[in-house]
């Protein structure tokens, strides 16, 4: 009996996905709960499972655009599970068999060869220096113009770099390895729901909202002393690394209960106001920008909120984080310092009303006390919607988590610790 294989209901409001990858392929034997496919929606990524043990028999293709209750497969429960000594031998035999006649005479000797397939060491590894082949010439102008061995494309036999290679490569060193020169190869890919999605999310930011930004810097000497101190028995006692977003998640928590306006939104004619702080982390994911929250951050320890950084992060790796992960935050966090983004004006993640930039940290000159010192500075950039937050506020907010960004002894009481035992 043959059982369909249908597109779940992923979410209110979504009523087409995206199947992106078969797990499982057309006649392969599949266990009942198996991950057999992925799906893609506008918002998250999905998985669907066998709800039966059976033989898999594909319907819907890979980048086909589905619809709810679909038919993507189905599966022949009445076929028996084939023995697991057979499959694997048979598979690997034909695979090591197919493999095989793709290596030619010469080429096979230099290969190390597995159970499941040839792997040829200069296909899945970049080379070395010590394993580079190069005529006397070509090795001797390689040394002498210190010239990357990875940025030269080698055409003499087997493998062996020439002195036309290493000249090649000095003569055109914008040049990625293999690329030829004055090709003009387009190439079209479709837009997956998820970019889609982002596309039309930010063109809404930026058409519906009155945005503005403002900018500030920030000292990050003292976080980094207290991180270099500290992280050796934090790692140890919390097991996660202390990094500089628990610093900045709690700095903009006590922020935001002083400036509530910054983490309010716009509701028709009202402002909702919340009295919590649900914070979203913006993070670069391999289908585009997500932005799952962490709950309750101002509840939250820097251990803990380390922790909830580093597996929603994963999860976004992964393509595996849930639509209720991703929606329902207060304010956002995004950090583009970690790709080398000295400023930047960061887009409003709709329906927040604010949205605060981290960037890059830099080394500058910096004039204290009427003497030019060093420091290690970043530029801190406050995107708002003027329509909820005013001048005042947004500016009074953003110095706030400077300060108490210079001063991370104030994370723990939102205040001076001096000024707090004085009840000032």
């Amino acid at each position: 009996m043959a059982v369909e294989i249908k597109v779940p209901t992923v979410g209110e409001s979504i009523n087409e996905v995206t199947l992106t990858k078969w797990i499982k392929k057309d006649g392969e034997y599949v266990d009942r709960d198996e991950v057999i496919a992925e799906l893609e929606s506008e918002k998250a990524t999905f998985e669907i499972n066998a709800e039966k043990a059976g033989v898999l028999h594909t319907i819907a293709k890979e980048e086909d655009n589905l619809q709810i209750g679909d038919v993507v497969g189905t599966i022949d429960d009445t076929a028996e599970k084939p023995s697991a000594k057979e499959v694997p031998a048979k598979e690997n035999k034909e695979e090591t068999s197919k493999e095989q006649t793709k290596v030619a005479p010469k080429e096979a000797a230099n290969t190390e060869v597995h159970p499941a397939k040839v792997i040829s060491p200069k296909e899945n590894e970049p080379r070395r220096k010590e394993d580079v082949k190069a005529t006397p010439v070509a090795a001797a102008i390689l040394a002498d113009k210190k010239v990357d061995v990875s940025k030269v494309t080698p055409t003499g036999t087997h493998g062996r770099i020439t002195k036309n290679d290493v000249m090649d490569a000095l003569a055109n060193p914008g040049r990625a390895v293999g690329k030829e020169m004055f090709t003009r190869e387009e190439k079209t890919q479709k837009m997956s729901n998820l970019r889609r999605t982002i596309s039309r999310r930010l063109v809404e930011a930026k058409n519906s909202t009155a945005m503005l930004t403002t900018f500030n810097e920030v000292d990050m000497g003292p976080i980094m002393e207290l991180r270099k101190k500290y992280k050796e028995v934090f790692k140890k006692t919390h097991e996660v690394n202390l990094g500089f977003m628990s610093f900045f998640v709690k700095a903009c928590c006590f922020a935001l209960q002083e400036w509530p306006s910054v983490n309010a939104r716009i509701d028709g004619d009202n402002f909702v106001l919340h009295e919590y702080c649900d914070i979203s982390i913006a993070v670069s994911s391999p289908k585009g920008l997500v932005v799952p929250v962490i709950r309750n951050a101002e509840s939250l320890s820097m251990a803990e909120i380390e922790k909830e950084v580093v597996q929603l992060a994963v999860k976004a790796r992964e393509s595996k984080l849930t639509i209720e992960e991703m929606t329902g935050g207060t304010f956002t966090i995004t950090n583009g310092g970690v790709f080398g983004s000295l400023m930047s004006t960061p887009i409003l993640n709709i329906p927040q009303s604010a949205i605060l930039g981290m960037h890059n940290i830099v080394e500058r000159p910096m004039a204290v006390n009427g003497q030019v010192v060093i420091k290690p500075m970043m530029y801190i950039a406050l995107s708002y919607d003027h329509r909820v937050i005013d001048g005042r506020e947004s500016v009074s907010f953003l110095v706030r988590v400077k300060e108490m960004l210079e001063n991370p002894e104030q994370l723990l009481f939102g205040k001076d610790p001096v000024k707090a035992l004085l009840q000032l």
